[in-house]
């Protein structure tokens, strides 16, 4: 079964981003980033918001204050990792590659960016490399 974290909507998505930046937040913190002049609706919103992300296993909760300070618990990369997979397998029969290639011809590269695309595809042929070396031993 595919986790949960998966199917983060765009609201909650919201508030993981709030997490990720700031660390850690009171639901009334978050409500004030995400609803400068909210109210209570806005309120009662985020605290939903945050119930299912807790459901979801996206967000700890420490209940040892009054007011309960929420943290994220994955990482964005995982997040991001999760959704590019699935989005993978659905459209591009989970080949990664003409993934790769439309998202690096959706907007150019930065040179620092170019380098680290290099420097990583460097990395999996030398790991390519030690499997074949491995195999060949067995």
């Amino acid at each position: 079964m595919a986790p949960e974290y998966r199917h983060v909507t765009d609201a909650e998505l919201n508030i993981l981003q709030i997490l990720w930046d700031e660390g850690k937040a009171t639901t009334r913190q978050l409500a004030d980033l995400i609803y400068p002049d909210g109210g209570v609706p806005q309120y009662y919103t985020v605290q939903k918001l945050l119930e299912r992300l807790e459901e979801k296993g996206c967000v700890l909760r420490d209940r040892s204050e009054r007011a309960h300070v929420f943290t994220a618990a994955l990482q964005r990369e995982e997040l991001v990792g999760a959704r590019l997979q699935e989005l993978s397998d659905k459209i591009c029969g989970g080949s990664l590659v003409p993934m790769l290639t439309e998202l690096v011809h959706l907007r150019k590269l930065t040179t620092d960016e170019y380098e680290l695309l290099k420097d990583l595809t460097k990395e999996l042929d030398k790991k390519s490399q030690q499997k074949k070396r491995g195999k060949k031993s067995e």
